[in-house]
């Protein structure tokens, strides 16, 4: 397989129901966006990184801090339609469309999510995690999915799936038997294009779930599985504790290099 042009945008939007203005939350001093922008950038296999928008005041966060961003349309329904649009101006063959409010997300799985959208035949790619937790699993937050043996979802749900009538699964089994979403995609540019020309479908309608819109049209995802623990900022009260996580990461970066000078004044 040849290598492809891949881009990653970023929506972004100010409104936001549980917690209002939140790409601009800036208590670490930097807006969440960056956060997002700068481990976005970190992975090896983007050519840019571009934050989507329709709020002046997120395009001028971005500008400050030197990261690309583009204007888009206040009407689109969706952050998918919002991605399609800068999409459209781009010659990437591979678009990568990564959550505003994943501050926390790994490199390693954006180069994971383009080397799976660029294989043959894949249009569209996401990524799963193994669930640990009948929290996790009985939560109506965490979006789970199953996949056929190829690979690739067959189903999207808010409830747990499979429905575990006999109680013969296990959370530690292996292969995973429950797996949760994480809501980071990989598009061939062309079927972006083609999925957000089409109409909500009933399903996702019912689960809220715009990815089930692919599967009633009975096209195919890919799904990555991956150990990963998501850590999204919904609320204000996950936004303190990325704070609090980041804060404790800076104290144990400069410990460790101040222990590091000591080390190289002492040899």
């Amino acid at each position: 397989m040849k290598d492809l042009k891949a881009i990653a945008v970023i929506p972004a939007r100010y409104a936001s129901k549980r917690f209002p203005g939140k790409a601009l939350a800036a208590q670490t001093g930097k807006p969440l966006v960056q956060h997002v922008y700068e481990q976005v950038a970190r992975a090896r296999s983007l050519s840019e990184v571009i934050v989507a928008t329709d709020d002046q005041r997120i395009f001028d966060a971005v500008t400050a801090f030197g990261g690309a961003v583009q204007m888009t349309r206040a009407d689109h329904a969706s952050g998918t339609d919002r991605v399609a649009e800068v999409a459209a101006g781009s010659d990437a063959e591979i678009i990568i469309n990564c959550q505003g409010d994943e501050p926390e997300l790994e490199p390693t799985l954006v180069d994971l999510l383009v080397d799976l959208t660029g294989a043959d035949g894949v249009e569209m790619a996401t990524l799963a995690a193994p669930i640990h937790s009948v929290a996790e699993l009985e939560s109506h937050n965490v979006n789970k999915v199953v996949c056929d043996h190829d690979g690739n979802a067959l189903y999207f749900s808010r409830c747990p799936i499979p429905y575990d009538r006999d109680g013969a699964a296990h959370l530690e089994a292996d292969p995973p038997q429950y797996l949760k979403h994480i809501g980071i995609y990989g598009f061939r540019r062309s079927f972006l294009a083609e999925m957000t020309g089409w109409p909500p479908g009933v399903l996702e309608r019912i689960e809220r779930l715009e990815q089930l819109r692919v599967l009633e049209h009975g096209r195919k995802i890919r799904v990555g599985i991956v150990e990963y623990e998501s850590r999204g900022v919904d609320t204000p009260a996950d936004y303190a504790a990325f704070v609090a996580r980041y804060e404790q990461a800076g104290k144990h970066d400069h410990q460790k290099h101040q222990k590091n000078t000591r080390d190289t004044r002492e040899g």
